[in-house]
Order: structure tokens, then sequence, then C-alpha cells
């Protein structure tokens, strides 16, 4: 079998050697270790699979988490622990999620998430990634009261892929770009896929991705609101990068925009002279790591 495999292994590169293929090999996790090198920071990857997109009523029912551990350099140095867990929601699980995910009511039958062994996972993590923590920060906090104080990431929106060369950021498209594939859609499975993309330096950097998403999920934002502005300039403010929120979840009923710190004032003047053309009070956040995605900004 040994064999077979070193076969295998020349084949694909005779086939990328001649520039017409391109071989993805099967993505194999990275191998644990303890203890964590000296000096290290304790990285969480996070995925949810939930019964549906809505994070105030849906219901988790797999929780997956990959612990690694980052250098000075924000790049990855091991590989910790890993923790998978089923949980039976309140009701059965959709058809379309079954079909997603490959998890049916059987296999949740009974099963709960421990608050306690996630509350030790993660006690000892500097940042928790998700790659689309907008939708996995919400239900991480609704369910798990250790995950409101900790800074997130997000892998998605926090590094611009297509800049990078890459089709687009979903995990596929960015794991088939790193060479390898994977069998998703499963919550452990889609945190060892992201592990290996962040952990890879981007094509166009001589940095990793994990840097680069580091880097920005450190720098604060301001979130300007846009308040009753006038509803025949909603086209305007989607262009310039707006984005609408229902109110639904206790935030103004309004469009809103992040912008760095050094855009604040040009932003709101813009607000001021070409969307409500008068001088108007406008309500800012200063977002962070701490609260970016989190259901309290």
């Amino acid at each position: 079998m040994e064999a077979l495999a070193t076969d295998y292994a020349a084949m694909a590169a005779a086939l990328e050697k001649t520039g017409d293929y391109r071989v993805l090999r099967r993505l194999v996790p990275r191998t644990l270790t303890k203890p964590p090198p000296d000096n290290s920071k304790i990285a969480i990857l996070l995925d949810f699979e939930t019964t549906g997109l809505d994070t105030s009523r849906d219901e988790v029912i797999e929780l997956g988490m990959v612990k690694f551990a980052y250098s000075d350099l924000d790049e990855v140095t091991a590989v910790l622990d890993t923790f998978s867990s089923f949980n039976e929601p309140s009701v059965s699980i959709p058809p379309e999620i079954v079909a997603l995910t490959g998890i049916t009511d059987q296999m949740v039958s009974g099963q709960r998430i421990d608050l306690a062994a996630v509350s030790a996972f993660v006690a000892d993590s500097n940042v928790i990634i998700a790659h689309h923590a907008n939708f996995d920060r919400k239900f991480a906090e609704r369910g798990w009261p250790v995950f409101i104080d900790k800074n997130w990431a997000c892998s998605a929106q926090e590094i611009d892929w297509r800049k990078h060369g890459f089709d687009g950021s979903r995990l596929a498209y960015l794991l088939s770009g790193a060479g390898f594939f994977h069998d998703a859609h499963r919550a452990l499975d889609d945190c060892q896929a992201q592990l290996e993309v962040l952990a890879r330096p981007l094509p166009d950097l001589n940095k990793t991705a994990l840097a680069v998403l580091l880097e920005r999920a450190r720098r604060p934002t301001i979130r300007i609101w846009a308040e009753n502005s006038p509803f025949d300039l909603k086209d305007q403010l989607k262009k310039r990068g707006y984005r609408w929120n229902d109110g639904s979840d206790g935030r103004p009923k309004s469009w809103f925009v992040d912008v760095s710190e050094d855009l604040r004032d040009e932003e709101i003047n813009y607000l001021k002279q070409s969307i409500y053309q008068r001088d108007v009070d406008l309500f800012t956040q200063r977002i962070t790591a701490a609260n970016r995605f989190s259901i309290r900004a």
C-alpha cells in the first residue's frame, strides 16, 4: 500500500509538472502537539452547524473547535486540541439541513454540548476565529457566556480573498486554492480546513493568511449609523458600502457602515452634505475585536 501511495504522489507530481493539470489532495488534519511552544498565544477556530440561519431563534446541532498556538509573527506553531459535540435541538432537524450536513435526528438524540467542557476548552484563548463570525458569534454568545468577552475575528469578511487571487471567500474555494479538498459540511472538518488555509502564506504576500486576518481584526473601526436617511437615497448608500439593519436585534433600524478611525470625519461630512444636506447628529460606535460581530454591538 505504501508503494502505491508513492506511485500516486509521483503521478500527481508528473501531471502538475505539465502545467495542464492541477491535482487536489485530500486534506489530512494536522497532528496534535502538546504542550504549546513557549511564549505562544492561543486561538480557537470555531464552527457551528444549526437548524437554520436565524441567529435569534434557530438552534445549534453541532459545535466543532480546533485550538492552536501562534507566534508573535502570527504564524501557526502547533495544533493543541480539538472539540466536537452534537446537540439535540427542540425541533426536528429540517430536511435541507440534513441534506447539507448529513446530521440526522438520530445522531443528535440525547446529546448536549457540555457547558463546562466548552468553557475549559476556550478559557485560555486570545482570539476566537470563525469563517462567518457575524453568524457564529451570536450563536456562541447565546449558549456559552465564556465567548462574550473574547476577541473575535472573521476569516471570511476580514481578508479580501479576491484581492489575493482566490475565486471568493467560500471555504471550499479557499481550500481548493491551497491545493486540497475535504469532506465538508461538518463543524470540525470545516475548522481543520480553515486552519490549513490560514496557516499558509498568501500567494502575493510574504505572510500567512492568519497574519493578515489578525492584523485587520486588531484595527478598531467606527460604525456610523445613518438613521432616518432619505429613502430615495438608499441605493446611493448601498453603493457606498452601507448595510441595512432591520432593528429586530435591538440596534437602530437604519443603514450603517464601518470605516477606519481616520476616515470617521470624512464619512460624517459625506452624510451631512450628500445624504441629509444639513447638519445632523449621528450615532457612532467604536468597534474592536472585543465587540465586533457581537449581539452587543
